[in-house]
């Protein structure tokens, strides 16, 4: 795309290479993962190959193995470094930072968010070389970047290009250390290559800006991969900073999207919003609206339609959560609500999740 501010693809790369770090993970092999078989000797030839040499060998159990690989940017010059959450979301594996210059530091997580999939690490390191961080709220269809990362934990510093194909996006990701499933938002898709390893790697505008963290792709496609927002970490920088840790926004209320399959089951008065409805939970159902919290102090009921949150309509394409995420912790909110057939406004102060 054309821009006086556009730098040539070689300049970006040559000047932000210098601030990539490789992350990797080691840890206690204390299992072979897959069982031999009792008569492995009576297997045929072929058989007794495969567990030969696909089998972890049991000379590694108890020893530390190196196990995944990601990517992740520098953003300060006294070593604080971007990357994705699930990149470091194994409690019991020991993490290193390989630097441009091939020192090896082990980091200091400072903290996590589980729902932006961002990270942020420390190195004791100075003078570091950095990336600068954009703006992403500026985006537009079209625009080009760059992806770099460290690919399938093999080849470092792999670049690829392309340009920004959607702004929005919502994904269900799993994670690799648990299987638990997150729900991503707000995403932006690029088909600039994006592949495993490349995780926590900077996505790059034209001014050589870090305009997202590259967080995944869909398997079995092509040209589809998906980036973090960089204005989602530049507020948990900001946080850690004035707070020493990740704020996160707290309603405190349990609701479902509205389709048309609900609207006609409730007999509802409207095509979209936020139903509050209790949630089932081990041991029966959690309460819709959690006693003292901002929603109950609003005056929140279970059976209440929230329609709109500080004036911006509620849908399965615009949660609470994505409204909650744009207004800061301690600030008033208005709520629209429809409650049996009368519209009301009420006031809540957004709180912090605890």
């Amino acid at each position: 795309m054309g821009g006086k501010n556009n730098l040539p693809v070689v300049q970006i790369v040559k000047k932000i290479l210098p601030a990539m770090v490789s992350i990797t993970s080691s840890k206690n092999l204390n299992r072979i993962i897959t069982p031999i078989p009792a008569n492995l000797s009576a297997k045929k030839k072929s058989e007794k190959d495969f567990y030969l040499n696909y089998l972890e060998p049991a000379a590694n159990i108890g020893k530390k193995i190196k196990i995944s690989s990601g990517s992740g940017f520098i953003v300060e010059k006294n070593g604080i470094i971007l990357t994705n959450r699930h990149v470091v979301e194994d409690p019991k594996a020991d993490y290193f930072v390989i630097l441009h210059n091939n020192k090896k530091l082990r980091p200091k997580i400072l903290a996590k968010n589980p729902i932006n999939d961002v990270a942020v690490l420390k190195i004791e390191y100075s003078g570091l070389p950095t990336i600068e961080l954009g703006d992403s709220s500026s985006l537009e269809l079209g625009e080009e970047v760059i992806a770099v990362g460290n690919v399938l934990g093999l080849f470092r510093n792999t670049v690829s290009r392309g340009v920004i194909s959607g702004l929005s996006r919502e994904i269900t990701a799993q994670g690799s250390f648990d299987s638990r499933k997150t729900h991503l938002r707000g995403l932006i898709q690029t088909d600039a290559a994006i592949n495993p390893g490349n995780s926590g790697g900077p996505l790059i505008n034209r001014r050589g800006e870090a305009i997202g963290i590259n967080a995944a792709m869909i398997m079995g496609t092509e040209n589809i991969g998906f980036a973090i927002p960089i204005n989602n970490a530049k507020r948990d920088l900001e946080d850690l900073k004035k707070y020493g840790h990740i704020r996160q926004p707290f309603l405190g209320l349990r609701y479902v999207c509205i389709d048309e399959d609900l609207k006609e089951k409730f007999n509802l008065p409207v095509e979209k919003g936020a139903l509050v409805l209790p949630e089932p939970g081990p041991g029966g159902f959690r309460e819709a609206v959690i006693p003292k919290s901002p929603a109950a102090k609003a005056g929140v009921k279970e059976g209440d339609i929230i329609v709109s949150v500080n004036g911006k309509r509620i849908g399965a394409d615009k949660l609470i959560e994505d409204v909650l995420q744009e207004i800061k912790i301690g600030e008033k909110i208005m709520l629209e609500i429809i409650r049996g057939k009368k519209k009301k406004r009420l006031k809540a102060i957004l709180g912090e999740r605890k």
